[in-house]
């Protein structure tokens, strides 16, 4: 399958900080987080053992993962950030991203995502990597 898009991402976490300074978190979350990224984060928060800077840390990490995916993934197709679902490394599985379109009559046909993603202090980088086909 050919390579649809390559899309990469870096993120001062600090940014993300800021906005939900002047936001409320649970309303910046409903924005970006697909279902069962909320329902983890919902968790994160109401378990009490999950600092404020993990919880940031989430947001952060699937704000940059998007943003690369949407580089890759545009023009052909134009994901909203609750289309695509990003799972963090855990139990010896790779991280990955799902894409799940409300529209299903979507110009190209995904194949693969591959999603990497590292953390270094106040920074994150996200690259992604889409195959598909354009549909005709």
């Amino acid at each position: 399958m050919p390579i649809l898009g390559i899309g990469v991402d870096v993120l001062h976490v600090p940014r993300i900080a800021r906005v939900l300074q002047r936001t409320y978190a649970h309303r910046f979350a409903n924005r970006i987080l697909s279902s069962r990224e909320h329902r983890q984060w919902e968790a994160m928060r109401s378990s009490g053992t999950t600092s404020n800077e993990e919880c940031l840390r989430f947001l952060a990490v699937r704000w940059c993962v998007k943003e690369a995916a949407y580089k890759a993934m545009y023009p052909s197709i134009i994901p909203t950030w609750k289309d695509l679902t990003y799972t963090s490394f855990s139990k010896g599985v790779k991280p990955h991203l799902t894409y799940h379109p409300a529209n299903p009559k979507e110009r190209a046909t995904i194949e693969s995502i591959y999603v990497s993603v590292s953390h270094d202090g106040e920074y994150v980088f996200s690259q992604v990597l889409v195959e598909g086909a354009l549909s005709q």
